[in-house]
């Protein structure tokens, strides 16, 4: 899709990302823009596209209007001192939703039939069944309805699980038992056996699973993180699921990343560990949604995904 507009300047400086199909890709969707990577002393620009920009690129461009983050997590560009007009505008969904709906599907089904065991079973030659298991014995605790936390609670109804969902504020999902602010948060918790987090990294909710929530769960509870790294206290993952109140967990964000050789995690063998690939950026679905957003921008209109740094998503 081609959207016309007037003369505009767009500057990418995106960390780690090979920058030119992204580049021909938006100049196939904005002719007439004028686009360019950022380099030190580069002209000031209208718009940005970024992933982990370094704090010299905003001292550097005062007068952008908006910010495209093509991640969905913005916890590390609020970090920053972000130029004083800018507003912050994450992706909605670009394709990630469905990919973070089959990965967590699959922790849980794993998990639940346990897969795991069977795998061993036939690493050693064995022949053997376990007892199934009840669903309704594994409620399900998705933390954080946002876009992607409200496909995640719809695609584990589709399997028949209890599915509990705790939100800042109220939100109502059809199959989902909502929780909802601070004063819910143990109630959520002690109805949980699986927890599944998709909470926006804040002050608020840094280190949120750790000794105490954990021991809230379910006993036998397992744990899916998905969000950030630093949501979780690594050390009492590990305490307690040596305990036995925890059964596992599959990790995919850490708070070191690559996740450092020696850790824990690596070899624990109820821990399943990925490399932060539950959903990646689709590059053609984020660069047809930044265009959009764009062209409304400049017509005055207004866009969904505008963060708000005070909370911090």
């Amino acid at each position: 899709m081609r959207l016309r507009l007037g003369p505009m300047k767009i500057t990418f400086c995106c960390t780690d990302t090979k920058a030119e199909p992204w580049l021909q890709g938006l100049a196939a969707a904005l002719p007439g823009a004028d686009i360019s990577v950022w380099q030190p002393g580069a002209p000031q620009a209208d718009y940005a596209v970024v992933w982990a920009p370094p704090q010299q690129f905003m001292d550097e461009q005062p007068a952008l209007k908006a910010l495209f983050n093509i991640g969905a997590g913005v916890d590390a560009l609020l970090k920053l001192r972000l130029p004083p007009k800018a507003l912050v505008v994450r992706l909605d969904d670009a394709g990630m939703a469905v990919q973070m709906a089959e990965y967590v599907c699959h922790a849980v089904i794993r998990h639940f039939r346990e897969f795991d065991g069977y795998e061993a079973d036939t690493q050693a030659g064995r022949w053997g069944y376990r007892k199934p298991r009840l669903r309704s014995d594994y409620p399900i605790g998705v933390m954080g309805l946002g876009v992607l936390g409200e496909r995640v609670a719809k695609a584990l109804a589709l399997f028949d699980f209890p599915i509990n969902g705790w939100s800042r504020s109220p939100k109502a999902i059809d199959g989902v038992r909502g929780f909802a602010g601070a004063d819910q948060f143990n109630d959520f918790l002690a109805a949980s056996r699986v927890l599944v987090n998709l909470l926006p990294l804040t002050p608020d909710t840094t280190n949120v699973i750790n000794k105490g929530t954990l021991a809230r769960l379910q006993p036998g509870a397992y744990v899916i993180n998905v969000a950030r790294g630093a949501h979780l206290v690594d050390e009492d993952l590990v305490a307690a699921i040596d305990s036995g109140h925890v059964a596992g967990a599959t990790l995919d964000v850490f708070r070191t990343e690559p996740l450092p050789a020696g850790h824990a995690f690596w070899t624990h063998p109820r821990i399943t560990v990925t490399p932060h690939t539950s959903a990646r950026t689709l590059r053609d679905e984020s660069i047809a949604q930044i265009a959009r957003k764009m062209v409304a921008l400049e017509r005055g209109e207004a866009v969904a995904g505008i963060v708000n740094p005070a909370r911090g998503y």
